[in-house]
């Protein structure tokens, strides 16, 4: 296929920056159905903060639209819309067969539809093909062709870009796989990995985030432990990475649109398969709880230095899942203030890199401005953000009153400037 029309489905963390780099080289259609996010997109500004103005400057060849009809020129369809999970933990493939549905609709004989979107092996071609044979009357490798391509972002890691990071690449033909990676090829630097088969390149990127998810809980069972032994657990893992083939996690909370998601849509395609993951489910269990336990432990520390819990204000410094980032996506500082509010304490949340309204929207939160010198009777410091670290531990406790509880979750400050840490 020499001459490749392409067009990038969702406009997101994922989809953006990857429209950006291939509008630098050819025609790119990036289209969205959020009106708003194409408006700001044709302004030049990036509210995700991945792409700078100047870069959707110099993507010369990056058009922008929300109308299907846009896309019927286009041979070669990118899908980078999000998988998230419902209430009750399972996959929610509904923004992905949408897309699959308005690509169907004016899909044509011979294009190619690649997804990025994270997704249980089998997905691409049991959940999203039969939907645009049904769309467009075409027949899988007879009239079009599939492939898949896992995408590797990390929000707001500056080092880490799109094209520094290796791409995993795979087609439903030997020979689409070829022009699959081909394409990649032309914006990926660090180069590409084809992988065997769709399957195949599903589940690399699934497992992942599991494995990632697994080691987190580890540390965080290991940080209970040692805080019931009394023993800092910053300073075992400090010691234990000495070593030269100790893994450097650290306990935590596990949010964020992969770690805290991808593994609920492995273990359900295993279910569904009649295998019950132990380990997997057991890690996801441990990680998802670790925001009760945080308050628990902030809670113990307030009773002691006899600071009446009932009413008392705290700080909650940081929503966004990780540091120097404005995603709020499956943030688990939610749970934390959730959790605060059932011991009836007047919770305060203040980010600088959160969008307000977003916060509203999404979770339902209001956020503070400045936070007042002298007034809260606990400060969490639960994201770390440059601008928190810049603040030092005596500009973090000038928030708290002459008594107070100060808890480090994230190794910002000194284990001797805090009260508490994970």
């Amino acid at each position: 296929m020499p001459n490749i029309n392409l067009a990038i489905v969702g406009l997101g963390y994922v989809g953006l920056p990857l429209a950006v780099e291939f509008g630098k080289k050819r025609s790119v259609i990036g289209f969205d159905i959020n009106v708003k996010r194409i408006g700001e997109l044709r302004a030049c500004h990036d509210h995700t903060l991945e792409t700078e103005t100047e870069e959707l400057r110099t993507a010369k060849f990056l058009t922008f639209s929300n109308s299907p009809e846009d896309l019927r020129p286009c041979n070669v369809f990118i899908v980078t819309v999000p998988t998230p999970i419902d209430i009750y933990k399972r996959p929610d493939l509904t923004p992905l067969l949408k897309a699959s549905e308005t690509i169907g609709k004016v899909l044509k004989p011979d294009d190619i539809v690649i997804y990025e979107s994270t997704v249980y092996p089998g997905a691409t071609e049991e959940d999203c093909v039969p939907v645009l044979e049904n769309f467009s009357g075409l027949k899988l490798n007879r009239d079009f062709y599939v492939g898949y391509s896992p995408e590797r972002i990390n929000p707001g890691d500056k080092e880490h870009r799109l094209t520094t990071i290796k791409k995993v690449t795979s087609g439903s033909t030997p020979q689409v796989a070829d022009i699959v990676d081909a394409l990649y090829n032309e914006i990926i630097v660090a180069g590409t990995y084809k992988a065997e088969s769709i399957k195949v390149a599903e589940a690399a990127k699934v497992i992942e985030n599991t494995q990632r998810d697994l080691n987190i809980a580890l540390i965080n069972e290991l940080a209970m432990i040692f805080n019931k032994m009394g023993i800092d657990t910053e300073a075992v893992l400090t010691a234990a990475g000495t070593k030269w083939n100790f893994l450097p996690f650290r306990p935590g909370l596990v949010g964020g649109h992969c770690i805290g998601v991808d593994p609920y849509y492995l273990t359900h395609k295993s279910q569904a398969l009649g295998y019950h993951p132990e380990i997997i489910l057991a890690g996801r269990r441990l990680n998802d709880r670790m925001g009760s336990y945080v308050v628990s432990q902030f809670v113990k520390a307030m009773t002691k230095k006899r600071i009446h819990v009932d009413g008392a204000r705290v700080l909650v410094m940081g929503l966004a899942f990780k540091e120097n980032c404005p995603d709020l996506r499956n943030t688990r500082i939610v749970d934390i203030v959730a959790e605060l509010k059932e011991y009836n304490c007047e919770v305060d949340v203040y980010d600088p890199w959160v969008s307000a309204e977003e916060a509203i929207c999404e979770h339902g939160i209001g956020l503070i401005g400045q936070p007042k010198l002298a007034t809260y009777d606990g400060v969490i410091l639960a994201v770390a953000h440059n601008e928190f670290r810049t603040m030092g531990a005596e500009g973090i406790r000038s928030f708290g009153k002459a008594v107070h509880v100060l808890y480090d979750l994230k190794y910002v400050l000194a284990a001797s400037s805090v009260d508490l840490r994970l």
